[in-house]
């Protein structure tokens, strides 16, 4: 079996897409490199305050270039949704989803196809699983892997919300039992969008029915090149990013059952993108800084903002060790501390930030944008317009 590389940095595919994206999806009154540097507040809950996008990638062999291209912009679309608005002015949340299909190691009763994951906002559940995909060959039924994701998946039936499949592959769209056009036609009757990302030439894809497949839903068709190599500009301000990483980490009070464990999960996941590339990392960090980086089922700051938190009902030993034994005062008061350095520190990250997006506007040259990246704004910056979004 080929492996895909732990090379690496949410990086949320979705799923991350290009530094542009805020731009591709704006409606042209917004200047061209505009980010917030302030960390933005949730905002009020809206009809259509949820995004959510489930990635069909295809792990057949030959596909570890679409896989790493994933794995390092998955980051890039996070961070564009903090600053997107919907409706009402709400900010909407993001959920991803990820299949793989196309395995030789995957079951064939299954169709060679399994849910890597469910819908999630959890961002560093996202990264260890798209880390964990691996390559071998298989039989890549684009249908049924369509079908089973609209089956499985919890789409709900608002039609406000912003919905969508990409499914990226590079064998016809035909093959296996299961008519593409009667899966698709399924997800036009849940009001979710396909878009097809062929992997390899324009022409070919028309040919063997991935275009057909996402006009069939008013979804988009791209062709790309997946093994081309992802460029990274380096600015002068990732160093100190990366720091404030590691001091952002220092503000979390983990507890409970899940409390252990997802700290090491976090830290392995920046250990994944410090490993992919020094940038992948810097803009995992931006993601961390921002609202849709949230963990109140483990840490403790997080939890206290939700409106029935009570710490009363934390088990004592179920706290972190520096909290064994503390009042109920003194925890609060804890908290609170952590709280306030955390909020300074992810304000400091995003100031910073407005100024790294700033300098690689500068520096980058339109042919240094990632396939993978060009692919999904396309697709989102028509569909999300439909939805009434927005980004400032």
């Amino acid at each position: 079996m080929k492996n895909v590389k732990q090379i690496v940095v949410l990086g949320a595919l979705v799923l991350g897409m290009g530094q542009s994206f805020g731009n591709a999806l704006a409606t042209g009154d917004i200047p061209k490199n505009h980010v917030s540097a302030e960390v933005l507040p949730e905002g009020p809950k809206t009809a259509n305050n949820m995004v959510k996008i489930a990635l069909l990638l295809d792990t057949s062999n030959s596909m570890d270039g679409l896989i790493n291209q994933a794995k390092a912009q998955l980051w890039d679309i996070v961070n564009k949704f903090t600053h997107a608005k919907c409706g009402n002015d709400g900010r909407p949340q993001l959920q991803i989803a990820l299949y793989q299909y196309g395995n030789d190691n995957l079951s064939s009763r299954e169709g060679y196809i399994q849910q890597v994951l469910g819908f999630s906002g959890d961002l560093d559940e996202i990264s260890e699983k798209l880390f964990s995909l691996s390559t071998n060959g298989g039989e890549e039924y684009c249908g049924q892997v369509i079908q089973t994701s609209l089956s499985q998946l919890d789409w709900g039936k608002n039609p406000d919300q912003l919905k969508m499949i990409f499914i990226a592959g590079n064998e016809p769209f035909t093959q296996g039992k299961l008519n593409y056009k009667d899966a698709v036609a399924n997800a036009k009757d849940k009001d979710v969008i396909v878009n097809t990302i062929f992997c390899g030439a324009y022409e070919q894809g028309i040919n063997t029915g991935w275009k057909n497949g996402a006009q069939l839903t008013g979804g988009e068709y791209m062709a790309i090149d997946h093994n081309r190599e992802v460029v990274h500009i380096a600015t002068p301000y990732d160093d100190v990013i990366i720091r404030l990483n590691s001091k952002l980490n220092k503000t979390y009070i983990s507890y409970g059952a899940l409390g252990a464990a997802k700290m090491q999960q976090q830290s392995a996941q920046d250990s994944n993108a410090m490993e992919m590339e020094e940038v992948v990392a810097v803009k995992r960090a931006v993601s961390k800084s921002s609202r849709l980086y949230t963990n109140s089922s483990w840490d403790l700051v997080d939890a206290s903002k939700e409106e029935d938190f009570d710490i009363d009902e934390v088990e004592k030993d179920q706290l972190p060790m520096e909290l064994k034994g503390k009042s109920k005062t003194e925890i609060a008061s804890y908290i609170e501390k952590k709280k306030k350095e955390r909020r300074d520190i992810q304000k400091e990250i995003q100031d910073l930030n407005s100024k790294r997006e700033a300098y690689i506007a500068s520096q980058r040259k339109e042919n240094e944008k990632g396939e993978l990246e060009n692919a999904m704004l396309s697709a989102i910056q028509k569909q999300a317009a439909k939805k009434n979004y927005r980004w400032e």
